[in-house]
């Protein structure tokens, strides 16, 4: 087992790293700027090394300053959590020629799923179901753009290579708008990802947000623990999610799940991962896969047992994955609000101090978060302050207990979404399962 390892993340999921690590008696390293001597896990952990001011570019994201932070204090593997460098494959393959492990997949398997168009025909290759597309970049050729996209059929959408998080993105319903809609997201990749090579694909009206998460060990052997909604989204971010899906069979989980763990062999993959789907008429479209941990893994956790991190860790230390396929059970249903500091109608970011935080409790309820009284919420990183997580026996069961976690949990001094979140649980069609992506959107009058 590792003996030491650097969390090179903030927040909550720097402090469930770090748990995992006290866990299994790893000693933790905690990297932050200067903006978080008080968060939660640097107090708890065994060594502290600031690396940087308040800005991202400067301290979480700034390589050098965490691969020294390494080095001086002796870590021997580095965790990069999920955002900032996570699934960056030149900070993986810096780490591991510096002499350190990446507590996640090898540098070759995130350059090939970070770019969309190398994703897709990888997974073409390994049968996984895709979107209907333009199978590769698209050229200047305008003629042969508008037949790709009459052979598709409208509308469709034009999304960038190196895109991400809802940017690159351009619906198209119409051939008038085909050319100039490839023309500006061109223009907007090249601005936003330095990469302006852009695809076409069939444009689903009414999908579901449903992913697999997977684990693999890099040794031969690789596992899928089913899937998961997040179609409750805003703008491309996703609100709650819930696993099991709502209405997915067990054939359907069998012969999806089934062909992303081919193809987390076929590609060599490593530690945890994710295959995004688009899920509509009862078929699934590949999207992108996430080569890191997600947000969201905790409702896997719950319904299976079987400790995410705990396995990265275990896999970065060279062992083999602890359970099998047919060790897998799906039990119960698990529900996953994400706590914003924000106001809960405009979404402006409220950072300031937390005047008053009291966790709720109760079976079934886990609640991950760097939030304590007298905590002063930084305005210089994502507005996520925690996760309130659900389980119950059935999904009514894990709903109603989410409904009375929302009421018992306190945050004074700062705005937050939960008012949000207790209003989503009372729309009827949230209650009965399977609403696509842009209900929560057509609800809150954004489109």
């Amino acid at each position: 087992m590792l003996e030491k390892i650097l969390i090179a993340n903030r927040g909550e999921i720097a402090l469930r790293v770090l748990r995992a690590c006290r866990e299994l008696g790893i000693k933790t390293v905690a990297v932050h700027s200067s903006a978080d001597n008080n968060l939660k896990h640097v107090l708890l952990a065994d060594e502290t090394v600031c690396i940087g001011p308040p800005a991202s570019t400067e301290s979480y994201l700034n390589m050098p300053a965490i691969i020294s932070a390494a080095e001086v204090t002796d870590a021997v593997g580095i965790h990069p959590g999920y955002g900032f460098l996570s699934e960056n494959a030149d900070f993986a393959e810096r780490v591991e020629e510096s002499g350190f492990t990446f507590i996640g997949p090898p540098a070759s398997a995130i350059r090939l799923m970070g770019d969309k168009v190398s994703a897709i025909k990888a997974m073409k290759a390994a049968g996984v179901p895709c979107v209907p597309g333009s199978d590769g970049p698209l050229g200047d050729d305008t003629d042969e753009n508008i037949r790709l996209a009459r052979e598709i059929g409208y509308p469709i959408i034009i999304k960038a290579s190196g895109g991400g998080g809802g940017r690159g993105m351009r619906v198209v319903h119409s051939e008038a708008n085909l050319t100039s809609a490839i023309t500006v997201t061109k223009a907007e990749a090249r601005a936003a990802f330095d990469n302006d090579v852009v695809y076409m694909e069939k444009f689903l009206e009414a999908p579901r947000h449903v992913e697999f998460q997977l684990l693999a060990d890099g040794q031969g052997n690789a596992i899928h623990l089913g899937e998961r909604d997040c179609s409750m989204q805003r703008r491309h971010q996703k609100v709650v999610e819930e696993a099991p899906a709502p209405g997915i069979t067990q054939e359907q989980r069998d012969r999806i799940g089934a062909r992303c763990v081919n193809a987390c062999l076929e590609i060599g993959y490593r530690s945890a991962g994710t295959f995004e789907f688009l899920y509509e008429n009862g078929e699934f479209y590949f999207i992108e896969m996430n080569t890191r941990l997600q947000v969201e893994h905790p409702v896997t956790e719950m319904i299976t047992g079987v400790d995410l991190v705990r396995e990265q860790l275990r896999i970065a230390s060279g062992e083999k994955l602890s359970i099998k396929q047919e060790d897998v059970k799906i039990q119960g249903h698990s529900i996953e609000c994400r706590i914003n500091a924000e106001d809960p109608k405009t979404f402006m970011p409220s950072p300031g101090m937390v005047n008053l935080y009291h966790a709720p409790g109760g079976p079934g309820v886990r609640v991950e978060t760097h939030l304590y009284s007298g905590y002063r919420v930084p305005p210089f990183y994502d507005s996520m302050i925690g996760k309130l997580i659900t389980h119950g026996q059935d999904r009514d069961a894990a709903f109603a207990r989410m409904k009375n976690a929302l009421s018992e949990m306190v945050v004074e001094g700062i705005k937050t979404n939960i008012p949000l979140h207790q209003e989503i649980f009372q729309h009827a069609a949230f209650q009965q399962g399977g609403t696509d992506i842009h209900y929560l959107e057509k609800r809150l009058g954004l489109t």
